[in-house]
């Protein structure tokens, strides 16, 4: 199976929180092949680290050992690049779900799996708002508690 994870699903992997137990059961009960990331990951996982910091649930040891875990594990992920195509899919998705809320970096991961969705069998999010653009788009998706 190929899947695609956006940064929602993605961070439960490296850092245990509520949803953590249900993403590592769909990596325990399908034979995962391959794994997509938008390039924007890189970015929005540091980000989402150090955002752990300043509330006080992690400290900086913690979140650079996580930074390290994740950035070691890059061979393991296929990235999808960022480039002027994807940033003018981004812009269509933000004319047609704007309205509904769709936001910037959500649209950028919103068209990274756009990109792919021929590819992958599922895409993960546990952000409610960007899994139903997904199901919007008709790519199947795994329901995940948050």
């Amino acid at each position: 199976m190929r899947i695609f994870l956006d940064i929602s699903a993605l961070i439960k992997l490296y850092h245990y929180e509520s949803g953590s137990d249900e993403v590592d059961k769909v990596f325990d009960n399908f034979s995962i092949e391959e794994i997509y990331l938008s390039e924007l990951t890189k970015i929005e996982f540091q980000s989402a680290i150090w955002k752990k910091v300043r509330i006080k649930e992690i400290t900086k040891k913690v979140a650079k050992d996580l930074i390290n875990a994740f950035e070691n594990d890059f061979n393991k992920y296929n990235f999808i690049n960022i480039n002027s195509d994807l940033i003018d899919s981004a812009q269509v998705l933000i004319m047609k779900f704007g309205i509904e809320g769709l936001r910037t970096l959500d649209s950028i991961q919103l068209a990274s799996i756009e990109v792919i969705k021929n590819k992958i069998s599922i895409a993960i999010s546990t952000d409610d708002l960007l899994e139903k653009f997904i199901k919007q788009l008709g790519i199947k998706t795994i329901s995940i508690l948050k």
